[in-house]
């Protein structure tokens, strides 16, 4: 990961451990005032709540434990982690357009392609005009870079 990506990650689990976990046993504690913990809905979805917040600590714990910071450059010549890419599938014609991240952070669908990926690797190293062939579920694809930022 990128270290604007540790970064982030980084500021998140200060806010979770800090204001997460506040605002988390200030609902548990209102739960409890309302009476029997048997039946006490609001308590138990607390719990279940308080339960996710903690996996969630854990997870990030982990991966900022696992990380490996990359150093990136910023030249716009290759494809590199953190780089946005935009490519034309030369099957299909369809220009698509996605930043580099680290896994953790791959959201497709909000234009952000894991480093990991099979696309991903395909491109990392390549310049502006270079077509790859990826090997994906469907078949062979042929991407052509059209920019690099």
């Amino acid at each position: 990961m990128t270290s604007e990506e540790l970064g982030k990650l980084q500021q998140e689990l200060r806010r979770l451990e800090t204001d997460g976990r506040r605002a988390m046993a200030a609902r548990i504690k209102t739960a409890r005032e309302w009476g029997d913990l048997k039946e006490n809905a609001e308590y138990h979805a607390a719990k279940e709540d308080q339960a996710h917040l903690e996996t969630r600590i854990a997870r990030l714990r982990h991966q900022l434990r696992h990380a490996s910071v990359v150093e990136v450059d910023g030249a716009a010549d290759t494809v590199e982690h953190g780089s946005t890419v935009s490519y034309t599938d030369r099957s299909s014609n369809r220009t698509q357009t996605f930043k580099l991240v680290s896994p953790y952070d791959a959201k497709p669908a909000d234009g952000a392609l894991s480093v990991a990926s099979p696309i991903a690797k395909a491109l990392i190293g390549r310049r502006v005009g270079d077509v790859v062939e990826v090997q994906t579920p469907s078949g062979v694809r042929a991407l052509e870079i059209e920019s690099i930022g």
